[in-house]
């Protein structure tokens, strides 16, 4: 159906077909567009499918119960070989949470499943990739202090734990966004907590886990409590908060990129 301009490529319904789509979109180039769905799927643990700029869509895996990745939320991330790389928050051997790899033909790997403690727990996020067949994101949770963390895991599945927030005036806590990656190699997030008024931060970690915090949200007029991404345009990186500003009701905000 079209109305405006807009065309509704699809419409999912729920049992086998998969249902709720939280994460975007990632294209091949060739037109072909992939994504996952929450729930759904013949265990209604969740798919991920394929769907043409036509509407034709396939269910590419199905999540199982177990040990198997469940629940996908987060956008997937292609490489140069055509295979994808998620994340989910349930699932895996502890039901932490898992990194896992989708191969063009649904064959699913689990990379690494997510353990708690100092190895972090609960990736809501999405990935970022450097381009060299290793990619980067974050925990809500889990890490040293148990305030979420900064991983890095390549293609064969071994992870690293680069940075455990620790919250407080100096660091930031509970990182729920995906990181974007700039042109020199660094990563930039944010943190939903911690800073100098526990309202949130910005940091900026490089390969090696050396992060610094470019910003701490004060609350009040100032922003609060960035749940959303990044994006780096022009020199800037700009967000959103759910709260803050002069009617507590959330903002937009910019920032210098240091």
């Amino acid at each position: 159906d079209s109305s405006g301009g807009r065309t509704v490529l699809y419409r999912f319904a729920g049992g086998s077909d998969g249902s709720l789509p939280y994460g975007g979109l990632v294209s091949d180039g060739a037109g072909h567009f992939y994504g996952t769905t929450f729930r759904g799927g013949t265990s209604d643990y969740g798919t991920v499918f394929k769907i043409t700029a036509a509407g034709a869509k396939t269910v590419l895996h199905n999540f199982a119960d177990g040990a198997d990745s469940v629940s996908p939320q987060a956008n997937l991330v292609i490489d140069g070989a055509g295979n994808f790389y998620g994340t989910t928050a349930e699932g895996g051997t502890s039901g932490l949470g898992t990194v896992f790899k989708i191969d063009s033909g649904g064959v699913e790997t689990v990379l690494h499943n997510f353990a708690g403690g100092a190895d972090g727990s609960r990736p809501y996020a999405g990935l970022v990739s450097d381009g060299a067949g290793n990619f980067y994101g974050t925990t809500l949770e889990g890490g040293t202090s148990g305030l979420g963390t900064v991983f890095k895991i390549d293609s064969s599945g071994a992870a690293t734990v680069l940075h455990s927030f620790a919250g407080g005036h100096g660091d930031g806590a509970a990182p729920g966004a995906a990181l974007v990656r700039d042109g020199a190699g660094n990563f930039y997030g944010a943190t939903v907590e911690g800073g100098t008024s526990n309202t949130g931060t910005v940091f900026k970690i490089t390969s090696s886990g050396v992060i610094t915090v470019l910003y701490s949200f004060a609350g009040g007029g100032d922003a609060a409590n960035p749940i959303g991404g990044l994006l780096i345009d022009g020199g800037y990186l700009y967000g959103t908060t759910v709260n803050g500003g002069t009617s507590n009701q959330g903002t937009v905000f910019r920032l210098p990129m240091q």
